[in-house]
């Protein structure tokens, strides 16, 4: 940091969806808000986070009150290239974004914003990140 208090730019890193996907299942409760250009999902606290494989190319993820779903977002993870990693505008948030490629663009498809960075740990059920 210099003296004006600006926050060095971080560089952005990549990983596999599949990693995502995989390291997402142990960190649902880490979800902060999901969406798509269309649409998001915003944590709450009466809110929990379910991720379910619906097949090799299908990802479903759900945000309920209990038993009831407030939305969902399927994912086509087989149109997916990398998802990119880099500190949120917000402070101690992370954006995941998946990228999906052709030809004429690059464009994220769906987002996550999570409580925190992307590690190798996972979290015990019954615990919770809040900011």
């Amino acid at each position: 940091m210099g003296s004006t208090g600006k926050r060095l730019a971080a560089v952005a890193t990549t990983l596999t969806f599949d990693k995502f996907w995989q390291w997402l299942g142990g960190h649902a409760n880490c979800i902060v808000r999901a969406g798509t250009p269309e649409a998001v999902l915003i944590d709450h606290d009466d809110f929990h986070w379910t991720l379910i494989t619906e097949d090799d190319h299908t990802k479903v993820v759900q945000l309920a009150r209990a038993k009831d779903l407030v939305g969902e977002i399927l994912v086509f993870s087989a149109e997916i290239a990398y998802v990119q990693v880099e500190p949120s505008e917000t402070e101690g948030e992370w954006l995941f974004e998946c990228i999906v490629e052709s030809e004429k663009a690059r464009e994220v498809a769906y987002h996550f914003v999570m409580a925190h960075e992307y590690d190798d740990g996972e979290h015990r059920r019954e615990e919770k990140w809040t900011h």
